[in-house]
């Protein structure tokens, strides 16, 4: 920081209450009045320096004292209280902090050269010009002090001069840097000491009130020499300088309590000029930085066309996103749960609507994107799903959302709705149909089948159409294996079953002679392999599903029929009820 200290007489003014005096051999004959403060000074040190005072005296009687009335002086009693001790001579030390408020000062009361000769409006200019505008840091507290007399400032052009010596330091190469400047990232200075960082400015401009770091950014964007994502480095570095609530996922009602109105209106003002300052460029800032200011401007209620854009620049980059980054906190009171299912859905309609525009120019990198985005969605309403509060109807919607291909498998959507049948116990049998009815069972994986057909949670529907699929599907691997005539012939016979003599159930006789096989070293499948295979058999026999049998022929016409999601369950219950009593009547009576 550059300092001017100018005078040589010691500092002879004290104070008592609302009065500033000053020891001199003469009496006072001048009282100048700045809101509540009262200056009591002498002519003959004033008058030959103040040109306003000079015009003010120059009709009355130099040995009466004459009140003055400058409230309207800028810098208020503090600057006039360093004009008048240059014309003392009393030393007075001058920098960037109360350079402008001076200077301002000394222009209002005409202290300027064709009043006397070397006069303060000079001196102050001269320190500006040669001194501040140099220096990286006295230019932005220089700059920073305009906003204390902002009409004040403008006319001599310091507003502007700071600006533009700001900006031309910004555009210098970090390798000719060789001023000081504020650079706080964690562990840069053991790793980076020897080197200048890119973004070595943003720190020091983060300092500046929100319009005059507008005018600066705007600036440099003009310029177009510093890449995109310098400038969202900057807007990243001051929003969590002046955004406090940027990372915190509080609601509305528990963060506005401490907060008034003129703070949130304040934040609401940042938050609106980043959103205007962020490049066009796709990747200038991350996705997780978007969406921490999309919370933000629901919780400080933004205007709808600030949360417009940042759902509109958000989705472009939502593929990278993280299930963190989408957990947005519901801001409205009316609503119970916790997440805000509505916001990501618009998100999602935003994604899908950029998606369908762009897919057809490069396909192989538009199916990437949407499957992420699928992927990305599905662990979503794994982590909402457990709030208890949520209802079924927002995990569907969201669910249903994505297109068909954004899906590989539904073994992720599978995890979601088990979890969500998990935490709402009390779910009711409509609501159980109705989210279980998006789940596509030809797209679930076998492991996930297997665990489908034991999850009692589950409609008996969808366990149905899934034992159909699988076994749709494993006849199909079946079919492409060449066999002997005879293993093809038996594999379609209908199990035989047998008295166990423990638990008094059917069993399949190839399933005892494999558990005999393999104890006797032929067979080398798991304990847990085995367990899970008999449960899931089981689980087949209470209902009836063997092939060739009528109830698998029921399952064959529903999903043909109705697919993943038919309405004529109640029908099919009673084609299930039938087949067993039919087909199984004698070995269940024999059971009993």
């Amino acid at each position: 920081m550059k300092y001017m200290k100018i005078g040589t007489r010691p500092d002879t003014f004290f104070a008592e209450e609302d009065t500033r005096s000053v020891l001199f051999d003469l009496p006072v004959d001048l009282v100048i009045q700045i809101n509540s403060t009262k200056f009591l000074l002498h002519k003959i040190q004033l008058l030959p320096k103040c040109g306003i005072l000079r015009q003010i005296c120059s009709g009355s009687d130099d040995s009466n004292e004459t009140e003055v009335e400058l409230h309207d002086i800028p810098g208020g009693e503090e600057a006039f209280e360093l004009c008048a001790k240059f014309c003392y001579g009393i030393t007075i030390n001058l920098s960037a902090h109360n350079l402008v408020p001076a200077l301002c000062a000394a222009k209002f009361l005409r202290m300027t050269e064709p009043i006397c000769k070397a006069n303060f409006a000079a001196k102050l200019e001269a320190f500006f010009y040669s001194c501040i505008l140099e220096g990286w840091k006295d230019s932005i507290v220089t700059l920073q002090t305009t906003t204390e007399v902002p009409d004040w400032s403008e006319n001599p052009g310091i507003t502007r001069r700071c600006i533009d010596s700001i900006v031309e330091k910004i555009l210098v190469h970090s390798s000719k840097v060789t001023w000081s400047y504020k650079y706080t990232r964690p562990g840069y200075a053991e790793k980076h000491h020897h080197t200048v960082p890119r973004d070595w400015w943003t720190e020091d401009i983060s300092d500046l009130d929100i319009d005059l770091f507008r005018c600066i950014i705007t600036a440099v964007q003009s310029v177009n020499i510093l890449p995109s994502t310098l400038i969202g480095e900057a807007l990243h570095v001051y929003a969590y300088k002046w955004l406090p609530k940027i990372s915190s996922k509080s609601s509305i009602s528990e963060s506005s309590a401490s907060q008034t109105e003129e703070m949130i209106q304040k934040q609401r003002k940042v938050l609106d000029s980043i959103v205007s300052m962020i490049p066009t460029e796709r990747g200038s800032v991350s996705v997780g930085f978007l969406l921490k200011l999309l919370r933000l401007a629901s919780l400080v209620g933004a205007h709808h066309s600030t949360k417009a854009e940042l759902i509109r620049r958000s989705s472009r980059q939502l593929e990278d996103a993280t299930v963190d980054d989408l957990l947005i906190p519901l801001h409205s009171s009316l609503d119970q749960h916790f997440y805000d299912t509505n916001l990501v859905g618009a998100l999602l309609e935003s994604f899908l609507a950029q998606w369908r525009r762009q897919g057809s120019q490069v396909e192989s990198e538009s199916v990437i994107s949407i499957r992420r985005v699928g992927k990305l969605i599905d662990s979503y309403l794994q982590v909402v799903a457990r709030d208890v509060n949520m209802p079924v109807s927002k995990i569907v919607s969201l669910a249903e959302s994505l297109p068909e291909i954004a899906r590989l498998d539904h073994d992720e959507l599978y995890k979601a709705i088990n979890i969500y049948l998990k935490e709402h116990t009390d779910i009711s049998k409509e609501d159980k149909k109705r989210l279980c009815r998006i789940l596509e069972c030809q797209k679930l994986s076998p492991k996930v089948c297997a665990h489908v057909v034991k999850n009692e949670r589950l409609p008996l529907r969808t366990v149905v159409q899934v034992l159909f699929f699988d076994q749709e599907r494993n006849s199909k691997v079946t079919s492409r294996k060449p066999q002997p005539t005879e293993t093809i012939l038996e594999s379609f016979e209908q199990p035989k079953l047998i008295q166990t003599e423990y638990n008094n159930k059917p069993e399949r006789v190839a399933d005892r002679q494999n558990c005999q096989r393999a104890s006797e070293g032929e067979v080398t499948t798991s304990t847990t392999e085995m367990r899970s295979h008999h449960q899931i058999m089981r689980r087949k026999q209470d209902i009836g599903v063997f092939p060739g049998s009528e109830i698998t022929k029921a399952m064959r016409e529903t999903a043909i029929t109705e697919g993943a999601s038919g309405s004529k369950l109640e029908s099919k219950k009673e084609t299930v009820r039938r087949s067993k009593s039919g087909n199984h009547g004698p070995n269940k009576s024999g059971t009993k």
